[in-house]
Order: structure tokens, then C-alpha cells, then sequence
């Protein structure tokens, strides 16, 4: 996927899956900056109602984002967001 456009209807299109959220926690891992990137992994909490539900669920998200610094600022280029937020064995990524 290229482009602003496409990236907002990404977004947009995941966002449109939680409502009446609000954010609890920001748990920083790790923080890396060099001269042309930099990157960061979280873990993001947060409670929202999910889907059709009208329950407020408690998420937490892995969270890792990259930079990279255009006209003096850090720009996000990439986030990735995944439900892993705890040690996995290695047979969990073998598919049935």
C-alpha cells in the first residue's frame, strides 16, 4: 500500500472496528534514534467497544512505529500494530 490516501483509508478502515475508547497506558520498550531513522515499540493499552459489542473490552496492542526526519521533524513512515504483547511459543506461528 503507497500513499497518503490509501494509508488514511487503512487507518480509517481499522479505527472504524473500536468506539467510546479511551487510551489507559503508553509502555515504552524501546526507543532507538539514529541520523536518518529512528523507531520506537510500545505496548498500548486502552478500553473500547469492539465490533458491534456495546461492552468496554480492555486491549492492549503491540506497537511499533518507524521515522525518519524530513525538514527538521520525525515523520512516521510505518506503524504496526499487533495483539502480541506477551512471549509466544514458537509453535504459535505454525498454521492448522
Amino acid at each position: 500500500m503507497r500513499g497518503r490516501a490509501l494509508i488514511e483509508e487503512a487507518g480509517n478502515r481499522a479505527a472504524s472496528n473500536y468506539r467510546d475508547g479511551r487510551a489507559i497506558e503508553f509502555e515504552s520498550l524501546a526507543k532507538v534514534e539514529g541520523d536518518d531513522w529512528g523507531y520506537t515499540l510500545e505496548i498500548e493499552r486502552f478500553e473500547a467497544k469492539v465490533g458491534g459489542s456495546d461492552e468496554t473490552t480492555p486491549i492492549a496492542l503491540r506497537i511499533t512505529c518507524i521515522f525518519r526526519p524530513e525538514d527538521g521533524q520525525w515523520k512516521l513512515v510505518h506503524r504496526h500494530a499487533d495483539s502480541i504483547t506477551e512471549l509466544q511459543p514458537a509453535e504459535s506461528v505454525v498454521q492448522s
